[in-house]
């Protein structure tokens, strides 16, 4: 029996050679259903003989969320990172046993900010070996990817973006609506609400690839084979991610122009020379979709110095969830002071939806 390794080479060059069009995207589906389950038992037997599992890494999530850093060594993280901290932060280095990571603690908007510099996922990729699985398990638990790409190494993005893919990471997708029933009998019964480019045959044929043989499929958003095998394994995690091009004064105000263009990057920096340091953090601060709230007590002055912070389009429920769990049982009413209330004071109830500097007063039994 081949070795998995040698299976899975075999299905990607037959990939590679496949030109995709209407009559090969059965074909397509089949291979790539094949090759993801071939993965994921190579994965399996290798996690058995090492006894290790992506799962056995992970640092403690402090602060209000969790940016991971990601890039090569040499593409200026640790610059960045001391930047984005402050040079009074914490810093210090965490040693695992094929792993290190750095954290540090970036203030912003009140915010606080944890942000792991993680080497290990571009060691494989730099090599051409490994999937970056001893970082599955940090990266799964961040909020937000940040991608450091040196100005003068772009070929490094791709690496890095095939590392994180093959890690089961999806990033800046929105995890598709697909919802998956198996059924005793009956086949496969396929409902749409959007148009799709693979067809329902396709579908069926992938799904049996899995021993899925029966069940009810109904899809919600535009999904291509990728997507679909996404779904029928769902274990993946779907996380903002910024791309950031870096040591800029390393380079002409035209190439850096050109690699962002190339790339179609969010932000252009140099750590050295604190150029757009800021501009950085307000767009992790929005990719991270925050918004400030500030507590009330009944009688009292808000307390306009320490905001809470929360994502946009959490509702007062979700702040009396967060403040304490018997806030629920015991809430009687809420009243609301800014952009989200209709005048002063106005009295609202838990599903109501908050916006960036409202004041919340809760009232309870």
């Amino acid at each position: 029996m081949p070795d998995y390794k040698d299976k899975i080479k075999e299905l990607e060059d037959e990939l590679k050679k496949t030109k995709y069009n209407k009559a090969t995207q059965g074909h397509i589906g089949l291979v790539k259903a094949k090759l993801a389950m071939l993965k994921d038992k190579s994965d399996s037997r290798s996690q058995q003989k090492t006894g290790k599992s992506e799962h056995g890494y992970a640092v403690r999530k402090t602060g209000d969320a969790t940016v991971l850093l990601l890039g090569f060594p040499s593409a200026g993280k640790s610059t960045l990172l001391n930047k984005l901290t402050g040079a009074h932060s914490e810093v210090a280095a965490y040693a695992f046993t094929t792993l290190t990571v750095i954290p540090g603690v970036m203030e912003y908007k009140k915010a606080k900010i944890q942000i792991l510099d993680v080497p290990g996922i571009v060691s494989g990729a730099a090599s051409g070996r490994g999937r970056g699985r001893e970082v599955l398990a940090v990266i799964r638990n961040a909020d937000l990817v940040l991608m450091v790409i040196d100005v003068n190494h772009p070929e490094h993005y791709p690496a890095i973006l095939r590392e994180v893919w093959e890690s089961g990471i999806r990033l800046n997708k929105t995890k598709p609506e697909v919802f998956i029933k198996k059924t005793a009998r009956g086949g496969i019964q396929i409902g749409k609400t959007v148009a799709l480019d693979i067809d329902d045959h396709t579908i069926a044929q992938v799904l049996r690839e899995f021993k899925i043989n029966s069940a009810n499929i109904l899809i919600r958003s535009p999904i291509n084979i990728d997507d679909l095998i996404d779904c029928i394994e769902s274990n993946k995690k779907y996380l903002p991610a910024i791309t950031c091009i870096s040591k800029i004064d390393l380079a002409t105000a035209g190439h850096v122009e050109s690699i962002k263009k190339e790339m179609n990057a969010d932000i252009t920096v140099s750590a050295e020379e604190n150029i757009n340091i800021n501009t950085l953090k307000e767009l992790i601060f929005q990719k991270l979709n925050f918004i400030r709230i500030y507590m009330k007590e009944p009688k009292k002055e808000a307390d306009m110095n320490e905001p809470m912070i929360i994502t946009a389009g959490s509702t007062v429920g979700d702040v009396c969830n967060k403040v304490h769990k018997d806030f629920l049982k015991k809430f009687k009413f809420a009243r609301i002071w800014g952009p989200s209330a209709k005048f002063p004071g106005q009295r609202q109830m838990l599903p109501h939806v908050l916006r960036d500097g409202d004041v919340l007063e809760l009232h309870l039994y």
